[in-house]
């Protein structure tokens, strides 16, 4: 019997069945369905968190505390579970679903721990018997716009934060992961969340997500998603004069030098550009490499896909899983024939699979001989695709790296010390990996990038308080 999810509105799970949630390695296999929630829903939604966040906003910090501490504790308790759960809508490996899982625990963890550490500044003012302290508090009711590529990270690196500063929230997530979010939300509901605090809006993003931008009483909104979106939300924000933060591209850039040990940069490419079925706004989509270990690195990385292991999620055997589902699926064979169209070469897979269960799966593809002007090192393809640009030298690679109207992260592979200091200070990226993957980044250290991937405060870390509260300052005259 399928489950039905509802929406959480108040503290109430209300709504009738909207849509099927299907399994991207087995297309017969339904995950459950799920509410969708019209306008009004929305409106409801926001209504009961703008009621909500007087109480909630002067709780005091053990109480959030409590919450958060105890939503940690059941998601990791639960993480084989949940991970398991998250491969199966998702499609990322088992091993990459519970990682995730364990992830989502961390920061529920770190953000109940910052609740305890909420700190001011007190001076003495220019005038005398006058005292100046400088507080923060949440900014009200915040709108999360979650994507589907990290169904459940993303969400708890939004909604712990937003929670542990005194704000309230109206959830929407992406429509082809809603297991995931409705099992996060649901742990916080059962964890004493205060009705009203956390409201969860499945459905359509031009439904729920356009009543949110259109509401008044939304006073901050965080997003992660794609730049035409983003664009819109930035639009929408602006007409409110709301805080809005956006998590948005990347075209990423991996730098592999003739000095790099070939066995590490190989290692980085392929775990970055392909894991998560390339699924990630940080995933190494552009490989470029010097002129000495180019025609090595390309037959060691063709040697390295050959040797992965494509197929269901949920088999702990594979390494690769299924693209999240048709659309997406067509994307990335759309780039491809994009890619040899361009005069790019093909050097390995980007074949459609074929496994026990009907699927998404594609072989992971490699294009040699490719230009940083096609389209396919310039378009975010968000999936196995990864193109290798042929360069001269480090200032060569470094100039390309930095062509790009993209900045999330970078990387490079080198033994030099003095490359690594100087790429690292002239990367135009928000995060700069040094013989590490260019996917992979820790909970508590801010997450974000420049130009056209990230606008606005960044994410995770001590740093998210600065889109989540607002500064206050008071006066007090002694007498």
């Amino acid at each position: 019997m399928t489950v039905l999810r509802k929406n959480l509105i108040d503290g109430e799970w209300l709504g009738e069945a909207g849509s099927r949630n299907i399994n991207p390695s087995n297309t017969n296999d339904v995950v459950g369905e799920y509410a969708s929630a019209g306008p009004e829903e929305a409106k409801q939604a926001i209504a009961a968190a703008k009621a909500a966040f007087p109480a909630w906003s002067r709780s005091g910090p053990l109480a959030r505390h409590a919450v958060l501490k105890k939503t940690s504790d059941e998601i990791m308790a639960r993480k084989d579970e949940i991970g398991r759960s998250l491969a199966r809508e998702e499609g990322k490996t088992l091993a990459e679903g519970v990682g995730e899982t364990i992830r989502a625990a961390q920061l529920f963890d770190f953000f109940a721990g910052e609740t305890l550490r909420l700190s001011g500044e007190m001076v003495p003012s220019v005038r005398p018997g006058v005292g100046v302290e400088m507080t923060r508090e949440g900014v009200g009711v915040v709108g999360i716009i979650t994507p589907w590529n990290f169904p459940i990270a993303i969400p708890a690196w939004k909604i712990a934060p937003a929670l542990a500063y005194g704000n309230t929230i109206v959830f929407k997530p992406a429509e082809l992961v809603p297991e995931s979010a409705w099992t996060i939300v649901d742990i916080l509901h059962r964890a004493g969340l205060p009705k009203g605090v956390l409201n969860l809006v499945m459905g359509k993003g031009s439904v729920v997500g356009q009543a949110m931008l259109d509401s008044p009483d939304v006073n901050a909104i965080s997003f992660t998603g794609s730049v035409g979106t983003g664009k819109r939300v930035a639009a929408a924000s602006v007409e409110h004069m709301r805080k809005f933060q956006l998590e948005m591209g990347g075209k990423n850039p991996l730098v592999v030098l003739d000095d790099a040990d070939l066995g590490t940069a190989v290692d980085c490419a392929v775990n970055g550009a392909y894991f998560s079925t390339g699924q990630r706004c940080t995933a190494s989509s552009r490989l470029i490499v010097t002129e000495a270990i180019h025609d090595r690195f390309v037959d060691a990385i063709k040697e390295r896909l050959d040797k992965l292991v494509i197929g269901d999620a949920l088999d702990a055997k594979t390494q690769i899983g299924p693209v999240v589902d048709q659309t997406q699926l067509k994307q990335d064979e759309d780039y491809i024939a994009v890619g040899r169209q361009e005069g790019a070469e093909l050097a390995f897979g980007g074949d459609r699979l074929e496994r026990e269960t009907p699927g998404f799966y594609l072989q992971p593809a490699l294009f040699v001989g490719s230009t940083n002007a096609m389209r396919i090192s310039r378009e975010e393809i968000f999936g196995p695709v990864a193109n290798v640009i042929r360069v001269n030298d480090y200032d060569e690679a470094l100039a390309v790296a930095n062509d790009t109207p993209f900045g999330l992260t970078s990387g490079i592979c080198t033994t030099s010390l003095k490359h690594a200091t100087h790429f690292k200070r002239n990367s135009e990226a928000g995060m700069v990996m040094v013989n590490l993957p260019t996917a992979g980044v820790d909970f508590h250290v801010p997450f974000g990038g420049r130009k056209g991937s990230s606008y606005g405060p960044r994410e995770q870390g001590r740093y998210a308080m600065e889109f989540y509260t607002t500064v206050k300052t008071a006066y007090t005259f002694a007498g």
